[in-house]
């Protein structure tokens, strides 16, 4: 079925996870652009404030405190946006969370908790609002991560509910087309995106959590969503430097478990004692910046992803991709690159995935909303 979705400014959108963070990016970007927006998460102090800054420019925002792991308020949600607004056009869901600590350290009822959030609050917000989509069409948009294709060490269940929002997501996706329900079904994979996350995240390293680059801003995703929102998609890459680690990982997975391995367990601490490791995970957050506040190199623009989002652009720069992929894949089955791939990896390929350089002076913005961070002005 051709699913026909409305202009941002004709949409009531329900977000999850709108006080912080991708979630309270999107709701400020959608007000802007003209739609309602109903705002869900945890902190209902956080809210009021998303709340006062899109009607102090002429928006509409309702709040509706929620723990999306409860059934029942995800219902109320749904409830309220229909009796508040008339009914919703999009509904997003967002609120997430993750635990830094390997695996076998980290306590059950942690555990428990980040899947109950992370994946049963999105086939929660899902199904209750595919009820009403069903009848009346518009666009359900969870959001996913580079982490529902790549594992990476220290954020193991992280990663597990990444993979099991997207088979969820998929699954369901199917079986409205199956029927011909007149909903829009997307999986948003953001790589590494400079919010709050690591502080409201479940420490248990004896070290400050750090996001492993290549690391977008937080707009970069809001920017995708709200695409999906108006364009029938059914999954949106955030960040070129994310979809190149998922080709690399579905063509050389060995060589990408040596290069995380090698790398990425340091890549993800801070030079710093840890702020509060207990975090977010069972208590709402007090504090909910768009911005985080990550130490290094931070991409305004994904190159990649806005291109993806203009189909005149995506061809060219799939051939681009394509011949860079290629040319990195190489003799990827010859035994002698196979014996040497821990090595190359730290030579040659780590680098180009995992570092950047510093940036010039030139570039750097103006004071930071949140931190001091260092940023471009775009990258893949």
């Amino acid at each position: 079925m051709n699913v026909k979705l409305k202009p941002l400014d004709q949409q009531t959108i329900v977000i999850t996870g709108a006080s912080s963070g991708i979630g309270r990016a999107t709701a400020l970007q959608a007000a802007a652009k003209g739609a309602k927006v109903v705002l869900a998460a945890r902190s209902e102090d956080e809210l009021r404030k998303v709340e006062q800054e899109i009607t102090s420019k002429g928006g509409q925002a309702l709040v509706v405190p929620t723990d999306v792991a409860n059934r029942g308020d995800i219902c109320r949600l749904a409830d309220r946006a229909i009796d508040y607004f008339g009914g919703f056009d999009t509904w997003v869901n967002d609120a997430g969370i993750s635990i830094w600590g390997r695996l076998d350290e980290v306590s059950d009822y942690d555990h428990r908790r980040l899947f109950e959030t992370n994946f049963w609050g999105v086939s929660n917000g899902s199904l209750e609002a595919v009820k009403y989509l069903r009848r009346h069409g518009g666009a359900l948009i969870n959001v996913g991560s580079v982490a529902s294709d790549v594992a990476i060490p220290l954020q193991g269940m992280y990663c597990a509910s990444k993979h099991a929002i997207k088979g969820f997501t998929d699954a369901l996706r199917m079986e409205l087309e199956e029927v011909g329900a007149p909903v829009s079904v997307t999986l948003i994979k953001p790589a590494a995106i400079n919010t709050p996350f690591p502080q409201h995240a479940r420490n248990y390293m004896e070290k400050e959590p750090k996001l492993p680059p290549p690391v977008y801003e937080p707009e970069e995703v809001a920017a995708a969503i709200l695409h999906a929102a108006t364009h029938s998609e059914r999954d949106i890459y955030v960040g070129g430097g994310g979809k190149l680690m998922s080709t690399l990982n579905k063509h050389l997975p060995r060589a990408m478990d040596r290069l995380s391995e090698t790398l990425m367990v340091e890549q993800q601490k801070r030079n710093e004692r840890p702020r509060k490791p207990q975090g977010s995970l069972h208590q709402p957050s007090h504090g909910g910046p768009v911005r985080g506040d990550h130490p290094g190199y931070v991409m305004k623009t994904s190159l990649y992803t806005r291109a993806t989002m203009h189909p005149w652009a995506a061809g060219a720069l799939m051939a681009l991709v394509g011949a860079a992929t290629v040319a990195l894949l190489g003799g990827k089955r010859s035994k002698s690159t196979a014996a040497t791939t821990p090595t190359t990896a730290r030579a040659g390929l780590a680098p180009s995935l995992f570092n950047h350089p510093p940036v010039p002076a030139a570039q750097s913005p103006g004071p930071s909303t949140v931190g001091t961070t260092n940023q471009a002005g775009g990258g893949i």
